[in-house]
């Protein structure tokens, strides 16, 4: 994710001693894992302070408020979810990979008992109407997240594995679609066939496009 706009919110990490930036980790990591599981308006700074075991003054030394904390969730959160997704998916230039890739996501839900959904669809369902600058952080996540899907399929049409009028964007734009769709069905219905519909359906649309 690109940088976000944050003056005045965030002590820069350069000003951080190593001591510091533990402690600033400690605390986002723990501000994350409250969200995820209790949602954005579910958890206070005061929570995180207990959970993080920090003071208040800690806390208040590295984000103004819980409105610059929740950015850094929304960093934080944004480099978990495709961290977790690594080496594939940025190597997602073939038909095998991309089928790889979707066995990965299709794991990550049955290892989860289909519990949470996405971790940045979440936080966008609860922040995007209510917090704009929220809102353009996680716009900057799921762009982040579509490129790196659209380097792939850019490489394959680049390779001449894919005809010269293959549109890279529009097909990586639907692969997060169905991915986001997916995820939010299989949190409801505790079921991952949605996401392997869905995933499954524009992958082998892709397939159906290599030049043999």
């Amino acid at each position: 994710m690109g940088p976000v706009s944050t003056e005045g919110d965030i002590t820069p990490e350069p000003r951080l001693t190593r001591k510091g930036r533990a402690t600033r980790e400690r605390i986002v990591t723990t501000a994350a894992g409250l969200m995820f599981e209790r949602g954005v308006a579910g958890t206070s700074l005061e929570d995180v302070q207990a959970t993080a075991g920090v003071s208040s003054s800690q806390i208040y030394h590295y984000f103004r408020d819980k409105r610059a904390l929740i950015r850094a969730v929304i960093t934080c959160q944004t480099d978990a979810v495709l961290g977790a997704q690594q080496p594939l998916l940025g190597r997602l230039d073939s038909v095998t990979a991309l089928r790889q890739w979707r066995d990965l996501l299709v794991g990550f839900q049955r290892e989860r008992h289909y519990e949470g959904g996405c971790p940045i669809g979440s936080l966008a369902g609860e922040l995007a109407e209510v917090d704009p600058e929220a809102r353009a952080a996680l716009a900057t996540g799921f762009d982040r997240w579509e490129a790196a899907i659209r380097a792939g399929i850019q490489a394959m049409r680049d390779r001449g594995d894919l005809p010269s009028d293959a549109n890279p964007e529009r097909l990586a734009t639907a692969l997060l679609v169905a991915l986001q769709g997916g995820l939010l069905l299989t949190q409801v219905r505790r079921d991952t066939s949605a996401l392997e519909a869905g995933l499954d359906t524009v992958i082998e649309h892709i397939a159906s496009m290599t030049v043999r």
